[in-house]
């Protein structure tokens, strides 16, 4: 598998998502891949690489996750899934993307969403993973959290979010599987 990683200047949405990009080189079709909320692009470690014999492969990290530029991360601005939807769109736009497949998991389904309504040709389908088109509830709708778990999740995850992912690693997997757990951790 050969890895391609970004050496476009800081400012560039490449590095800000720490985008890497394998695969079958352009022409070929684009499957670009997006984790869930909590995770970064190592979710899709064992599933991307079988796409890459006939597909460009993407796998970006929301910015604040990952490896991404961490700096980049604004709480007042990223309090918005439209921020992370304009980033997507950044890359897609600084790769010059049409018709890409989109994967998104979990919240990420909702950011793909958003970023194909805005432009829906840059998007050929998208597959999404367990979406919520909200997760708080309200009046008539059951999304799962109230808005005050919300905030003490992102605000647990931005004071210290290795801590946090460490914290929540068993609670997101089999507990009773060691092995399991300690992959989620490192990643």
């Amino acid at each position: 598998m050969e890895i391609h990683t970004s050496s476009a200047p800081v400012a560039s949405a490449l590095h800000r998502s720490n985008v890497i990009i394998s695969g079958a080189a352009s022409p070929a079709p684009a499957i670009i891949f997006l984790h869930g909320l909590g995770a970064d692009q190592t979710s899709w470690r064992r599933l991307a690489p079988a796409f890459e014999d006939q597909y460009q492969v993407i796998l970006l990290d929301l910015v604040g996750a990952g490896n991404s530029d961490t700096a980049s991360y604004e709480y007042a601005k990223y309090g918005s899934l439209h921020a992370h939807a304009e980033d997507l769109l950044t890359v897609l736009r600084e790769l010059n993307l049409h018709d890409v497949i989109f994967v998104g998991h979990s919240i990420s389904s909702m950011i793909g969403v958003l970023a194909a309504i805005k432009e829906p040709a840059r998007f050929g389908r998208l597959v999404l993973l367990a979406p919520s088109p909200r997760f708080v509830n309200a009046e008539g709708y059951h999304g799962g959290f109230e808005q005050k778990d919300i905030q003490e999740l992102l605000a647990a995850m931005e004071d210290n979010y290795h801590g946090w992912s460490q914290g929540i690693a068993p609670v997101m997997t089999d507990a009773q599987n060691p092995e399991i757990v300690l992959v989620v951790k490192k990643h």
